[in-house]
């Protein structure tokens, strides 16, 4: 395991498109990372993106920036930030893009972690899931050195449309949407509280209230990428939510796409599930309660992303 350093810390943004410069932003806002780096193949307009955010300094937090397009400058990244992928188009799913952006994981994940065996790898470029499992079959890192960001903007856009119904801030909610990132994730209402009530007894909450609102956070990301062409904000807020959680070892529970291993009796894909994370990457994985219709939720998009990329594999 890679010497824990408090006192200094380097992350590093692979692929900096929309998504990766958000999240580079959204970082150096946040004051964290001691050192960001951007890494991509265009050096020209990553030296004008550095440029850009060393500006901001003066009014926010000292970071120091890198540019490059040379792995020789990820020696020593504490988080790898896999941004880099081909953008999902107005009307395309997040798994028809999975053949292109497999074959963009296979070129490069090897070499970054060539530089920095023991760095942390956080996927985020999607089919998330898919390229999680990918990354970890290439590299058969440590449990918990690799996931994705999985549904962890799915929980947040449920919970702020489960907020617009009720009197509550979305913070306080505690309702998870798992599985896949993507048409199969599902909520999980059973065992969703609001400052230890169930969700269910929660004055004014209904059922209809709640499959509205997961509705809107499901097809969230089509109506964005309709509108504006792609989601970027808050994907940006919550890569840095993670990077900050690993960085100050918060061991706080996050719900993260991990390769499954006998979860409701399913193993060998990557899904999200409620896990422990710190300083290490993830430290658990947390066995969450689910009720007969969720835990069929569960099998259906596990089984649907294996046909995938099973189907991606006999292609090949």
């Amino acid at each position: 395991m890679k010497t824990q350093k408090f006192d200094y810390n380097k992350v590093a943004i692979i692929g900096c498109g929309k998504v990766g410069m958000t999240a580079a932003y959204a970082l150096l806002l946040s004051g964290v990372c001691h050192e960001i780096v951007l890494f991509g193949r265009d050096r020209s307009k990553l030296l004008g993106e550095k440029l850009d955010l060393e500006h901001a300094m003066a009014l926010s937090n000292k970071t120091v920036i890198t540019a490059t397009d040379d792995y020789a400058d990820l020696r020593e990244t504490d988080i790898f930030v896999f941004c880099a992928g081909a953008p999902q188009a107005p009307g395309e799913t997040r798994l028809q893009l999975a053949e292109k952006n497999l074959a963009i994981v296979e070129q490069m994940v090897p070499k970054l972690l060539e530089a920095e065996p023991q760095a942390i790898l956080l996927m985020v470029a999607n089919p998330v899931d898919l390229m999680t499992l990918r990354a970890q079959e290439l590299l058969q890192l440590r449990p918990g050195q690799v996931f994705g960001s999985g549904t962890l903007l799915d929980t947040a856009r449920f919970r702020f449309h489960l907020s617009e119904f009720l009197p509550v801030n979305p913070r306080s909610i505690h309702a998870y949407v798992l599985g896949e990132h993507g048409d199969h994730s599902f909520p999980v209402i059973s065992s969703a509280n609001i400052g230890g009530q169930p969700l269910i007894d929660f004055p004014g909450f209904t059922r209809e209230m709640a499959k509205e609102a997961y509705q809107k956070a499901r097809d969230a990301a089509y109506s964005i990428i309709e509108s504006k062409g792609a989601t970027y904000y808050g994907i940006g807020v919550s890569i840095t939510k993670i990077v900050k959680t690993i960085l100050m070892n918060q061991k706080t529970v996050v719900p993260l796409s991990t390769v499954i291993n006998d979860y409701y009796g399913e193993s060998g894909m990557a899904v999200s599930v409620p896990c422990i994370l710190g300083r290490s990457g993830i430290q658990k994985v947390i066995g969450v309660s689910l009720d007969g219709s969720e835990q069929g939720e569960l099998v259906s998009g596990v089984r649907a992303l294996k046909d995938v990329y099973n189907s991606i594999g006999k292609n090949s």
